[in-house]
């Protein structure tokens, strides 16, 4: 596992994964089968996460994807919640307490925090990528800058 805050890498801690991402994503195009391995890969690489996967837009509404981590919530409406404001807003959540958002859904009690970043290609919400700490501010800028990237690789590298 890679806990890049206490090696002191920052987002430089990321330019690995980025290349790991890519060479695993590299000779295939299926969104199942490349959403499920990011999910795992996020999951067995980064420290301090008890949930990674995907969300995908089905007409307004977002449904379960691959996951790695506890049984999940199946079905979560645009803005309730962290993954809805992010696909209400198409703008990433950083958020350091879940507890003091508002409309939280508490899927896993264990989640403390989260970060979800919006899937958007073409101009069109694919659905979200959603990963749970049970840890209290656990994603940094950093972190969420360093995820962004990983999922624009996704993007680039998988047919949606």
């Amino acid at each position: 596992m890679i806990d890049l805050q206490k090696s002191g890498q920052g987002l430089e801690g990321y330019g690995m994964l980025w290349a790991q991402l890519e060479s695993l994503l590299a000779d295939e195009r299926d969104f199942i089968a490349n959403a499920a391995q990011f999910s795992a890969f996020l999951y067995n690489l980064l420290d301090d996460l008890n949930w990674a996967g995907f969300y995908l837009n089905r007409n307004e509404e977002l449904v379960l994807g691959p996951f790695q981590g506890q049984i999940a919530c199946v079905r979560i409406p645009f803005g309730r919640g962290v993954c809805g404001a992010a696909a209400t807003t198409l703008q990433t959540q950083l958020v350091e307490d879940v507890h003091a958002f508002p409309g939280h859904i508490a899927c896993d009690s264990a989640s403390n925090s989260e970060l979800v970043v919006p899937l958007v290609k073409d101009g069109r919400l694919i659905g979200v990528l959603d990963l749970d700490s049970p840890k209290l501010a656990r994603f940094t800028a950093e972190d969420q800058a360093g995820i962004e990237q990983l999922a624009a690789i996704f993007l680039r590298l998988t047919d949606c």
